[in-house]
């Protein structure tokens, strides 16, 4: 990455502390075309010119460049800590502020709890964390720019909805428990065709007789039950979905489209924006047509959100390619590294930011491997 000659890493390390320790991280690697970027200070309430490379780690409570915050402990359910928050940092490029904010929401802890609403009591607890995020970006602390908000939201299909579709023909058996009577697990199944097994669900299980109904046509026949983002359609914009659900890609090096059958797919991992923010990337209705919200490796492995690595996986990608009149700017999010490029005022402006969920304690420490840059056409070492 010579061409990077600056960079910013925040890595939250410190895994003793409950209440803080979110094991987020980003990392922000600038381009040496940007002669001028400056990042904001929040306990100085100033910018300051961003030159070299630093480093933090640890605890990230003591760093003034970036506000860290794990979720109230109520927000969590059942009140017990995992590590759920998110991590915001502050821009300012030829006078275009923005704030780029790394977000972990909770996930489903049950197929079975899930399935039993609609929406799920999940969608409720990620619809109040993702507010509470908006709330605090947007407070009246600090001057309110526009931002971008990317990473594992979580977001998952409504179950109930889909199952009902998918299995509409389908009888259902319910299995318990011998000693608590509890619903262990659920076995959907052909009226006819000799009563074949359409759909077995359990707390982590969801084994769906045809995948393929999630890959044809990128699933997109699905994305009527992707319905948590629509509360806040008034708050956040997102470019239209042309790929495939992100999660659970299987982790056998083998399987580049197969999905593991823990849960149901989902466009968990996405790149969300404010509708100023939009403006950034879209300067006009052509714009959108050559901008490119999509993920990379379709045909390989890439990992899941594994939790005996270090870095987690975002499958994504949103670019804009350069006109005729060389301009460029685009947003880039793929495995840990997300890419983002502002074009106010027609500067040609490249940010490359790399952000990770560190998932393992003991992978900490660990080398990540980066991938092949697909901004500047380098290897990143």
């Amino acid at each position: 990455m010579k061409d990077y000659n600056r960079a910013r890493v925040y890595l939250d390390e410190n895994y003793k502390s409950q209440e803080h320790f979110t094991a987020l991280g980003s990392f922000y690697f600038l381009h040496e075309s940007l002669k001028n970027i400056y990042q904001f200070d929040f306990k100085a309430k100033k910018y300051k010119k961003v030159t070299g490379k630093e480093i933090y780690s640890d605890t990230l409570e003591s760093t003034p460049m970036l506000e860290k915050e794990k979720f109230p402990q109520d927000y969590f359910p059942e009140c017990k800590w995992s590590r759920k928050g998110f991590i915001r940092t502050r821009w300012c490029i030829t006078d275009c502020a923005f704030d780029l904010v790394n977000i972990h929401l909770f996930h489903d802890a049950s197929n079975l709890i899930a399935w039993e609403t609609s929406p799920s009591v999940y969608s409720g607890i990620r619809h109040k964390a993702l507010g509470y995020v908006l709330d605090r970006i947007i407070d009246q602390r600090f001057e309110k720019v526009s931002y971008f908000v990317f990473g594992d939201f979580n977001f998952r299909l409504d179950a109930k909805a889909v199952v009902e579709t998918l299995c509409a023909k389908a009888t259902m058996q319910t299995v318990r428990a011998a000693d608590t009577n509890e619903v262990v697990k659920l076995i959907f199944r052909e009226s006819d065709n000799d009563r074949k097994v359409m759909l077995q669900l359990e707390k982590k299980l969801f084994d769906y007789f045809n995948q393929d109904v999630f890959r044809d046509n990128n699933g997109t026949a699905l994305l009527e039950f992707d319905r948590e983002l629509s509360v806040f359609k008034d708050r956040l914009y997102e470019l239209d979905i042309s790929f495939p659900p992100s999660y659970p890609y299987s982790e056998d090096s083998s399987q580049g489209k197969q999905y593991m059958n823990t849960r149901c797919p989902a466009w968990c991992d996405r790149i969300l924006m404010s509708h100023s923010a939009k403006e950034l990337i879209l300067k006009s209705e052509n714009d959108e047509k050559i901008v490119i919200y999509d993920h990379i490796g379709p045909n390989v492995c890439m990992g899941d959100h594994k939790e005996k690595d270090a870095f987690g996986t975002r499958r994504f990608s949103m670019k804009q390619h350069c006109s005729e009149e060389g301009r460029n700017g685009s947003i880039q999010k793929y495995i840990t590294v997300t890419a983002v490029s502002i074009r106010p005022e027609c500067h040609i402006l490249r940010l490359l930011i790399v952000h990770t969920m560190l998932q393992h304690l003991d992978s900490v420490r660990e080398q990540p491997h980066i991938p092949h840059c697909l901004v500047c056409s380098c290897d990143i070492k």
